[in-house]
């Protein structure tokens, strides 16, 4: 098989470059911009492009298919070539699909703890020498790529509800079918889409009609939402989940069924919430509650959710990808539960088109109101790339309703004010989906930790 990608720089787009040629595929691809890992990866595999740029003359009829990013614009002049020469043109989850379509599939959707719940699966799935493929928004340890393309007879899916490509507004979920799946929650988001709540449930409840027949769906027990849709199709069973039994303990939390008790590498009641669910994918997939707890108990998490930046006697630095307020509140709150003799210091970014947007601020209230200082980062150069409206600070303070809340607007400042404070038994939370301008998390947590005043 020839396959062609157009934007094979992004996340998903050169994974799946890299699953397709390691399934013994003929890859090629263009972008008019790759940046690492992403540049890096494809170079050691031979599939970095040439050049940079959109070449119409590299897609000709010998092709198989061409799998359209979303980076990539309706004009883009391959895709416009490949449509004349009647190449079939796919996004790249209708191909995922079409790879998959003969195998079990599981899918893991909702607004929040999708890429989570997906790595707990597939350690556990790790740990057992199970033989499946696989798509994760994030990059697991002890797995080369964030995504498998093979002959496995299970495929396990990251479920994302935004748009398939730039010429298929569908949502992501809309393709893959599951037999088996998990919705995690229900939060509003990326607003540029779905401008109203109302239209972004309903992806949802399109979603959970075309789960296959007799197949099944678990559900958070506590979604207000999901309550009123999980239920409305005979054609599946539904399941919900909450919150499975534990206790923390000096700093370690310990999860506890029947008699038994297991030690996590995790915390928070969200993620906890993740691996009960994670649990009831694996036992429809053949593995009982003991093998799966005793497999889950040294999963560490994916990249970027609560990750540990640096840890001393005092105080530990965390950064995670929390942006959405459902997820900043949630990782909030765990850190909290885990250390509560701790002051919190929550740093969150506004990097989404969403959070920059005055609109949907207010979605925000009370979402850092556990964090005893909350400081709010965004760049007026990103705000200037989304093409939107000037925010002022009085917007964010007003809208997040944080009486100690401090906004700022340049890294250089934000990393000043941290740096004037005791960082004695003192917690720091770093959550973006961007980079806080460019500074130095890492860097910046160990100068903070270690340097205590």
């Amino acid at each position: 098989m020839r396959i062609h990608l157009i934007a094979i720089g992004g996340s998903a787009m050169h994974n799946i470059a890299l699953a397709l040629h390691h399934k013994g595929f003929t890859v090629s691809g263009s972008d008019d911009e790759i940046y690492d890992p992403a540049r890096s990866r494809l170079e050691k595999y031979g599939l970095l492009p040439s050049t940079e740029g959109w070449h119409p003359e590299h897609i000709t009829s010998e092709l198989d298919a061409v799998i359209v990013g979303m980076h990539a614009r309706p004009d883009n002049p391959e895709l416009q070539k490949a449509r004349e020469l009647g190449v079939q043109v796919y996004s790249y989850p209708e191909y995922v699909y079409e790879q998959s379509k003969d195998k079990k599939r599981v899918v893991i959707a909702g607004s929040h703890g999708k890429t989570t719940t997906t790595a707990m699966i597939l350690h556990v799935l790790g740990q057992l020498n199970r033989d499946v493929d696989y798509l994760v928004g994030a990059q697991l340890e002890g797995f080369e790529t964030m995504v498998r393309l093979s002959d496995a007879p299970v495929i396990i899916l990251e479920g994302d509800e935004y748009l398939a490509s730039p010429i298929d507004r569908r949502p992501k979920i809309h393709f893959y079918k599951p037999h088996i799946s998990i919705i995690t929650g229900i939060a509003w988001d990326h607003i540029n889409v779905f401008p109203t709540f109302e239209n972004y449930v309903e992806q949802f409840e399109i979603y959970i009609k075309d789960i296959e027949r007799e197949g099944v769906l678990f559900w958070f027990e506590e979604d207000k939402h999901l309550q009123k849709i999980a239920n409305a199709n005979p054609h599946i069973r539904t399941q919900a989940y909450g919150t499975p039994n534990y206790k923390v303990v000096d700093g370690q939390t310990i999860l506890k069924h029947g008699k038994s008790e297991f030690p996590l590498q995790i915390f928070g009641k969200h993620n906890l919430q993740n691996l009960e669910s994670a649990r009831l994918v694996c036992n429809e997939l053949d593995i009982d509650d003991k093998t799966f707890y005793e497999a889950i108990s040294n999963f560490g998490g994916a990249a970027r959710r609560l990750q540990c930046l640096h840890k001393t006697d005092t105080g530990i630095a965390y950064l995670d990808f929390a942006h959405a307020p459902s997820k900043a509140q949630a990782t909030i709150r765990a850190l909290k539960e885990q250390y509560p003799d701790r002051q919190l210091v929550g740093c969150l970014e506004l990097h989404t088109f969403s959070s920059l947007n005055k609109k949907f601020l207010t979605e925000y209230k009370g979402a850092m109101d556990m964090a005893d200082v909350a400081c709010v980062f965004f760049s007026e150069h990103t705000l200037k790339m989304k093409r939107l409206p000037e925010l002022s600070k009085q917007d964010i303070v007003e809208s997040f309703g944080h009486p100690n809340m401090k906004v700022f607007t340049q890294k250089e400042d934000l990393q000043s004010f941290l740096e004037t404070m005791s960082w004695t038994d003192r917690n720091l939370l770093m959550m973006s989906s961007g980079k806080f301008g460019g500074l130095e998390v890492k860097k910046l947590a160990e100068n903070l930790l270690n340097n205590k005043k």
